[in-house]
């Protein structure tokens, strides 16, 4: 198929055909022969403590927040290559009373114009939180500031929801002030209020949200729902109306502090920081309509605490951190089959290597799982963490963005190493398409093209996607 960049590329400028989906459906991935390596040390003034997860930029390139340290020691954002050369972006509190916001908890989320878009758990206008946009450049907006009021202090990052609005949850504020909210801004500011709890359908949801295949929201709160106050599961449409799909008594998990995510087989996944029983977390799951399963409790050889995201690998697994115990006690990195079956897959044992793994992994299209611990490091400060690169053999891949789309629409593929790239297919049919990077192309979804893999070859080689693309 003829390769038009220049037609290609001329739907992608602002009030064309480009469809702007979520991509928090889809699964992530992950790998099988260990190789653990440290790439980078913070050392407290490029950053300390990075609790959000990584996420991959069209560019090929890491990005992430810290929690504090910094030029400012209030936070920063930054980039990383897959090889380690680090960058810092942003430092928090560089205006005058941290306007900008301060301490981000989360990670960033990449929106469809290309920016990422994130949360500070303090500071801005009112110094409950900020929700801010940032280009890969570095150039941050503040496009809200929470009051307290109408809710306030977020813990958790943003979804973009096939809408194109931004999805996320705050910890306290509304009405019943310290029981926390569900809402929703634009890409460029415009804020609603989308439910307040109330403790009886849960309070403290700290987790960000995820939307389903159908369309909904799912997501979680860490106390309230029942006498015992250990959580909830929630489904809620993007119009507000929510439901309960579970309540935690402590026996099968409690405090279920990280986010769900949705697997091949169509449910959710997640985990919970403990349980009455045993003291430390549970890994359960989920059907859409809220029949639970428990599929394993940690304890002190596998790893105790978790309460980072799961993963879906190309090779169906789940994999996940625990930020605590574990053999040497400085936390794991596990794998989880839909299944059940549980395999610690890497010990943390301080120092350089790190040690507590608050955030989960991503898989890079090149293969490799990359993360950070929360402390840990050889560079400078102490403890301020390290960024590591995990390796289990899986192969190279494309990630298509968005996962959704239909005929004539245009989606781009990130990867690794595209330059040379001689096709591009969806589900067999051959596209339209154009190289912008050697780790970006754009392509048009094909008249008759059918849900399924799309396939880019590139030097003999052929890199399939991560999830099947659905053609709508």
């Amino acid at each position: 198929m003829k390769r038009i960049v220049k037609a290609v590329w001329g739907k992608l400028i602002p009030g064309t055909r480009v469809r702007c989906l979520a991509l928090s459906a889809a699964a992530s991935i992950i790998l099988h022969a260990q190789n653990f390596t440290p790439i980078f040390s913070f050392d407290g003034a490029d950053g300390m403590s990075p609790y959000g997860r990584l996420i991959q930029g069209a560019d090929g390139n890491l990005y992430g927040t810290t929690v504090t340290g910094g030029a400012n020691y209030f936070g920063s954002v930054f980039k990383i290559t897959p090889d380690g050369k680090f960058t810092t972006l942003y430092s928090f509190c560089s205006q005058s009373g941290c306007a900008d916001g301060e301490l981000p908890e989360a990670g960033l989320v990449k929106a469809c114009n290309g920016d990422f878009y994130g949360t500070t758990n303090s500071g801005g206008a009112y110094g409950a939180g900020t929700i801010f946009r940032i280009t890969r450049a570095g150039t941050l907006t503040t496009l809200y500031s929470f009051n307290g009021q109408d809710a306030g202090y977020p813990t958790a990052g943003l979804i973009q929801a096939a809408d194109g609005d931004l999805y996320g949850t705050t910890t306290r504020g509304g009405p019943y002030l310290y029981d926390g909210t569900i809402f929703k801004i634009t890409p460029n500011g415009a804020f609603t209020l989308v439910h307040t709890f109330n403790g009886t359908d849960g309070n403290y949801p700290s987790a960000a949200l995820v939307q389903g295949f159908g369309g909904d929201l799912y997501g979680t709160t860490s106390e309230g729902g029942g006498s015992a106050g250990s959580g909830t599961i929630f489904r809620i449409t993007r119009g507000g109306a929510l439901t309960t799909l579970h309540i935690f008594d402590g026996t099968h998990g409690e405090d279920p502090g990280a986010p769900l995510i949705q697997a091949s087989d169509g449910n959710f996944y997640g985990v919970t920081e403990f349980n009455t029983v045993a003291g430390h977390g549970t890994i359960f799951r989920i059907t859409p309509d809220g029949t639970f399963t428990s599929l394993h409790t940690l304890d002190d050889t596998d790893g105790g605490v978790s309460t980072a995201a799961l993963v879906q690998a190309t090779d169906g697994d789940l994999y996940g951190t625990t930020q605590s115990y574990g053999v040497l006690g400085f936390g794991t990195i596990f794998k989880i089959t839909l299944n059940g079956v549980f395999t610690t897959v890497h010990t943390f044992a301080g120092g350089a290597g790190g040690e507590s793994p608050v955030a989960g992994l991503i898989q890079d299209t090149n293969g490799d799982f990359y993360g950070t611990t929360g402390a840990g490091g050889d560079n400078g400060m102490p403890g301020s963490g390290v960024i590591f690169r995990f390796s289990e053999g899986l192969s190279p891949f494309v990630e298509t963005w968005p996962v959704i789309g239909k005929v004539g629409e245009i989606v781009r593929i990130l990867g690794t190493n595209l330059a040379g790239a001689t096709s591009v297919t969806f589900d067999g049919t051959p596209a339209t398409f154009g190289v912008i990077s050697p780790s970006e192309i754009v392509a048009e979804i094909p008249t008759g093209a059918k849900s399924g893999t799309v396939q880019v070859v590139t030097h003999g080689d052929t890199l399939s996607s991560n999830v099947p693309f659905r053609v709508l």
